[in-house]
């Protein structure tokens, strides 16, 4: 009896073993982007990884961890209720038992502030600000008549980078992690006309040289840089849009940042199919969807067949789906056990339903001929 029962295991260890390296050939990237923690939340979020992320074969995760960590290096940049190293160690021991690769992220050049107040980069560094000339207060919602959503940093102020060079060497080391994901989406502040250094400046070589820059200090350390790619489409030309993609020329940095960057092309409304523009120009990119489930499986369709139908010059640019929740960890975890509503009222959608519906879709991959 012990004998077939040992037989039955390494059958069944060959099944699990096989299917792995389908999904891995399919999808190299399967994964999840979602705030990190606050230490009162650690031990549920542990359990949120072993229970629903581990089973499901994720095997990425972007920890949006910004200023929630207890730097070293630059402790007047920490935030209330920072996660410390040994918390942070507790998340890398779940996710290696897992399977899962971590990537911290913290929002380099654009998202440094909200409309009320600015965050804690600019807030320490308030000479960093691309637009000092521009108020934030609490009564500011957006639209305005002034176009401000959030914040940039300057990309050529002299002393920036020595403070977030920092910030990034850190947050890597303490996570173990081999890419850095630096955010860098929605940069509507650049090449301001009233900054004494950047006016009058080609705004996508500003951005081109923010990304380069950010990339090569990685380089020297063998990491990678992980980046939202939207700054990198034409907004205008493709009828995309000032969100999704750039309406201030930016989107001209695509032909002039190393091809080595990873892009997180991500999607909310519509499977707009750029995947292949940004694997085209070379670049590994991976698509990210939020809300909806229907655009989300054509998003995830549309990922295996650009890949199954490549040359092979191109196929491993396409390397998998990266779904995005935009909310708390803990309320992430409230909304996907159904303790909180996950229906977006303002935008539509649900992102648990559209988590779940990606994951059965990809599932269903591993017993596909």
């Amino acid at each position: 009896m012990k004998k077939i029962l040992d037989l039955l295991f390494f059958i069944l260890i060959a099944f699990n073993s096989q299917s792995q390296n389908k999904l891995d050939e399919i999808l190299p990237v399967r994964g999840l982007c979602m705030s990190a923690p606050s230490p009162e939340g650690l031990d549920q979020f542990i359990d949120f990884i072993n229970d629903e992320l581990v089973p499901r074969k994720l095997n990425t995760l972007v920890l949006r961890i910004g200023y929630n960590y207890e730097y070293k290096s630059h402790p007047e940049l920490v935030s209330d209720r920072a996660l410390s190293k040994k918390e942070i160690k507790r998340i890398v021991k779940t996710c290696k038992e897992g399977g899962i690769k971590i990537i911290p992220q913290v929002n380099l050049l654009g998202h440094q502030s909200g409309t009320a107040r600015p965050g804690k980069l600019l807030e320490q560094y308030p000479q960093f600000n691309e637009t000092p000339h521009i108020a934030l207060g609490p009564d500011i919602q957006w639209p305005n008549e002034w176009g401000l959503y959030c914040y940039s940093y300057c990309p050529l102020h002299p002393e920036v980078h020595d403070v977030v060079f920092d910030i990034m060497d850190e947050i890597v080391e303490v996570f173990e992690a081999d890419a850095f994901h630096a955010g860098m989406d929605e940069v509507f502040y650049l090449g301001d006309d009233k900054c004494p250094r950047c006016q009058g400046k080609d705004k996508a070589e500003l951005f081109a040289g923010e990304v380069t820059a950010i990339r090569n200090h990685l380089a020297h350390n063998n990491k990678a840089l992980w980046i939202w790619g939207d700054r990198l489409i034409d907004g205008k030309t493709t009828g995309i849009g000032l969100w999704e993609a750039s309406y201030n020329n930016t989107h001209r940095a695509i032909d002039m940042i190393p091809k080595d960057v990873v892009i997180n092309d991500w999607h909310y409304e519509r499977p707009d199919p750029t995947a292949a523009y940004f694997a085209l120009k070379g670049f590994k990119v991976i698509t990210c969807p939020w809300r909806f489930p229907e655009v989300t499986v054509k998003q995830l369709q549309m990922m295996v067949d650009f890949k199954a139908g490549a040359t092979e010059a191109v196929k491993d640019n396409y390397q998998g789906m990266l779904h995005t929740v935009w909310t708390s960890a803990e309320n992430t975890i409230d909304e996907f056990y159904g303790r909180k509503d996950a229906n977006n009222e303002r935008r539509g959608g649900n992102w648990v339903e559209a988590f779940k519906a990606m994951f059965d879709e990809i599932e269903k991959l591993e017993t596909t001929d």
